[in-house]
């Protein structure tokens, strides 16, 4: 009797966040549907990151980009409510988030969300989950070139020594294998980060552009969409011998418009890497079986899944978060009708 009622509980929510949204009915035969709607933000919703509060799952964020001259990073719980006080606005075209965990700031570890704000040419860092400024109102990127508004940035966390990197693409750039520029995030001496260009990598087609980065700190591998051509793997790890080498295209068929959000999560199988096909509303899944030492084997597809989502851009996902709502993880995905939907990894059919 119990178990009912909540679930009956839990379809009323869904389905009031659901109109209160705006969220297409016309659904594709099959797709899934989000266990969250969240409230919608003013201008246009981008992408999404998850902080992960280990020590209370419920008490989670969700960031999401609101991509406007006059823009903002919103903070969401897992209900989808806007949490108020912790968003951040006034940002000039705030593009992509991500978030890491422990970078060692005045001594002491603290989670970070760092944002590209492409009409400044800048970095933007915040500390989690207060959301405070650390940046010294932000840190310039791709200083020097003509093509110097960031677009998509991706955060790892180094194993053997807990150095944390931002990879960051550009809204154009050359195609000599410079495209992404990769730097080295650290404590400026006073509790302010600052950033270290470590290196220049990554082929680009020419055809479109760069904009969706992700990284897997567990296997230490980069992933990138070329969109309209597939999606690129290197090595994360600047000191890695090889390193500048493409070791992977993948993703080269199968999609109907671009190559949009990247996310990757690992499970006891190793990782999973997903791939937003935007005019498609659907997601193309990978397994990852490389290892760093061996990271030229092999991506291979292992499905394709419909989603309630709508010209769906940014995405992440955790299989790390766990509560009632997402037992085994959880996958936000950007909604062109200015929301972000949140998915049960289990509903997705990934996991058991």
């Amino acid at each position: 009797m119990r178990i009912d009622f909540i679930r009956c509980i839990a379809v009323a929510v869904f389905v009031a966040l659901s109109a209160c949204s705006g969220m297409n009915r016309d659904l594709p035969e099959n797709a899934v549907n989000p266990v969250v709607v969240s409230e919608k933000v003013p201008h246009d919703a981008d992408d999404p990151a998850i902080w992960v509060n280990h020590a209370d799952h419920d008490g989670s964020m969700i960031l999401g980009t609101d991509k406007h001259e006059n823009g903002a990073v919103y903070v969401f719980d897992l209900q989808g409510r806007i949490i108020a006080n912790k968003c951040v606005h006034g940002l000039q075209r705030p593009n992509n988030i991500d978030v890491e965990y422990g970078l060692l700031l005045n001594g002491k570890p603290v989670d970070i969300a760092v944002v590209t704000e492409r009409m400044s040419g800048k970095l933007r860092v915040f500390t989690l989950p207060d959301m405070k400024a650390v940046d010294k109102g932000g840190i310039p990127v791709f200083t020097g070139e003509r093509d110097n508004a960031p677009m998509g940035v991706a955060l790892y966390k180094r194993k053997h020594d807990g150095a944390i990197y931002a990879v960051v693409s550009r809204k154009q750039g050359p195609v000599d294998g410079t495209y992404l520029w990769q730097y080295r995030l650290e404590d400026s001496g006073n509790g302010f980060v600052r950033a270290s260009l470590v290196r220049k990598f990554g082929i680009w087609s020419g055809k479109k552009e760069i904009e969706a980065v992700a990284v897997d700190d567990r296997s230490g591998f980069v992933y990138y969409s070329d969109e309209g051509v597939g999606v690129r793997k290197y090595h994360a790890d600047p000191d890695m011998k090889g390193g500048e080498k493409e070791l992977a295209l993948f993703a080269t068929d199968g999609f109907t418009k671009d190559h949009e959000g990247i996310a990757v999560f690992s499970t006891t199988d190793g990782s999973v890497v997903i791939i937003s096909d935007q005019g498609a509303g659907q997601l193309h899944l990978f397994r990852e079986s490389g290892s760093a030492s061996d990271g030229s084997k092999g991506v291979r597809r292992i499905g394709i899944v419909k989603t309630a989502a709508v010209d769906t851009d940014g995405i992440e996902a955790s299989s790390v978060l766990s509560t009632a709502g997402f037992p085994a993880g959880i996958l936000v995905a950007m909604s062109d009708d200015r929301t972000f939907q949140y998915y049960s990894l289990k509903d997705l059919g990934i996991l058991p």
